[in-house]
C-alpha cells in the first residue's frame, strides 16, 4: 500500500503513456484536444463565409435577382424569415425602419424560407414593406443555414461574420445603429 501512495503519479504517467501507444484512437483524441490547439487558419473559417459559401443565387420578390456573392465589400444585413412565422412578423417592421435609416450604409438581403412567392408578395403589399426580399433557388451553405427563425447575420465587407441573432430582435434600437455605424465608417 505504501508503494502504491509514494508512486500514484509515476504509475498514472505509465498508464497514460501506455494507453498513447496501445490505443490508436486515444492517441489521435489526444491530439486532437490537448497538443494541437486550434490553427488561426480554422477559427477565421469558423467565423467567415467564404466566397463559395457566399455564391448563392436569390430570385428577386421586390427587387432584381441577384446573387449574394454580389454583395461582397460591402456590409450585408441577411436575413432568414418567413411569412408563416410569428417572430419574423413581429420582427419585421423594426427591420423596416433600420432599412429606412440605413439603405445607404448597408445592403439588406431577407430571404424568405419554405414560403410561397404570392404569401411573400402579399405580406410586403398589405404592410408596405420596402426592404429587398429574395428567395433563395440554389443550396444555402450549412454554416449559413438556419436552425431558428429569424436568423440574422450581420456580415462585415470581408465575409466576416460581425454578428448572429436567432430569434427575433428590435433592429431599429439605439445600440443596433451605434453598432452599425462604428462597422460601417
Amino acid at each position: 500500500m505504501t508503494f502504491l501512495k509514494k508512486n500514484w503519479l509515476t504509475l498514472l504517467l505509465a498508464a497514460f503513456l501506455v494507453s498513447i501507444f496501445v490505443f490508436p484512437d486515444f492517441k489521435a483524441f489526444i491530439q486532437r484536444q490537448i497538443l494541437m490547439k486550434p490553427s488561426l487558419e480554422k477559427v477565421e473559417n469558423e467565423v467567415t463565409f467564404s466566397a463559395q459559401e457566399l455564391n448563392l443565387p436569390l430570385k428577386g420578390i421586390n427587387v432584381p435577382d441577384a446573387n449574394l456573392a454580389d454583395f461582397q465589400g460591402k456590409i450585408v444585413f441577411l436575413n432568414f424569415w418567413g411569412t408563416w412565422c410569428p417572430p419574423c412578423r413581429a420582427e419585421f417592421p423594426s427591420v423596416q425602419q433600420l432599412y429606412n435609416t440605413k439603405k445607404d450604409q448597408i445592403q439588406f438581403v431577407l430571404i424568405a424560407m419554405q414560403d410561397q412567392e404570392e404569401n411573400i408578395r402579399k405580406f410586403l403589399v398589405e404592410n408596405h414593406y420596402t426592404t429587398p426580399v429574395y428567395i433563395a433557388t440554389g443550396p444555402i451553405s450549412e454554416k449559413m443555414l438556419p436552425q431558428v427563425f429569424p436568423t440574422t447575420f450581420l456580415i462585415g465587407k470581408n465575409g466576416r461574420i460581425l454578428k448572429k441573432e436567432e430569434g427575433a430582435s428590435d433592429w431599429n434600437s439605439a445600440s443596433v445603429h451605434q453598432f452599425l455605424d462604428s462597422i460601417s465608417k
